[in-house]
């Protein structure tokens, strides 16, 4: 698929004129808002390629051209629901990117950007489904703007490990199995969003209220560490066995 941009299109003719019957309510008055939403709860539901432009108009109770009015196309309605509702992600690197931090520390703040938006309501929620379904089925708006977050989360999280298990963060990249063990980490937090309702049908409940998310913050502090304390312990081994001088042989007779 080609890479989702910003480009925006010269404007066409204001659509809005095509709404004069709407009630007149603040959601109904501020039709690229409802765009926005439309567009954040289809590309989460379904992704870009199956989400068409006429579905985002007809969710949203506008026209299709609102789409090129306000966004300049349907890349470009994507980006926006992408980028905007969410702010920076400095906030969440802030949380666990500390070298002060112990390992257990850095990885309930690591969590912390996982949680956060599932107490926060559905447009959050929805937030974070958008952004991982972009790393599951990538539509190129991550390699075309590198300032969304991912990247550089991923990369810190690389540089934690790095500082626990003593490795030198600058072999990270091509250190695989390190890269195997930050992927498997995240995806303990990924998991809550992009299986949040089958979750829900499996063990209902299960995320429901402040108090059951606490405790999903204590067992993925667990969980996680018990990770890397199989890769530890791996490393440790493989290391021992490499060292090890070779086995003399028996004397034949």
């Amino acid at each position: 698929m080609r890479a989702v941009n910003a480009r925006r299109t010269q404007p066409t003719p204001d659509p809005r004129p095509a709404e004069a019957g709407a009630a007149a309510t603040p959601l109904a008055e501020d039709p690229r808002r409802r765009l926005l939403l439309s567009g954040l709860r289809c590309f989460a539901a379904q992704g870009y390629s199956k989400t068409s432009t006429r579905e985002l108009a007809e969710a949203a109770g506008v026209n299709v051209a609102a789409i090129s009015y306000y966004f300049g196309d349907k890349a470009g309605l994507y980006r926006a629901a992408f980028c905007e509702p969410m702010g920076a992600p400095e906030e969440d690197l802030a949380r666990y990117n500390g070298d002060h931090l112990s390992l257990p520390e850095a990885l309930r703040g690591f969590y912390a950007g996982f949680l956060e938006p599932l107490k926060q309501g559905d447009v959050s929620r929805l937030c974070m489904k958008l952004h991982f379904r972009e790393m599951l089925e990538p539509t190129g708006l991550w390699d075309a703007d590198p300032t969304f977050g991912i990247r550089e989360m991923h990369e810190a999280l690389l540089r934690v490990l790095c500082r626990h298990l003593g490795l030198d963060p600058a072999g990270a990249a091509a250190d695989l199995d390190l890269q195997r063990l930050a992927i498997c980490i995240a995806g303990l937090g990924v998991h809550l969003h992009v299986g949040h309702d089958i979750n829900q049908q499996l063990a209902p409940g299960i995320n429901d209220g402040d108090g059951q998310l606490d405790l999903w913050s204590d067992r993925l502090v667990e969980f996680a560490l018990a990770l890397v304390r199989s890769e530890s312990e791996r490393r440790a081994q493989l290391a021992a066995a490499t060292s090890a001088p070779p086995a003399r042989s028996e004397p034949s007779r």
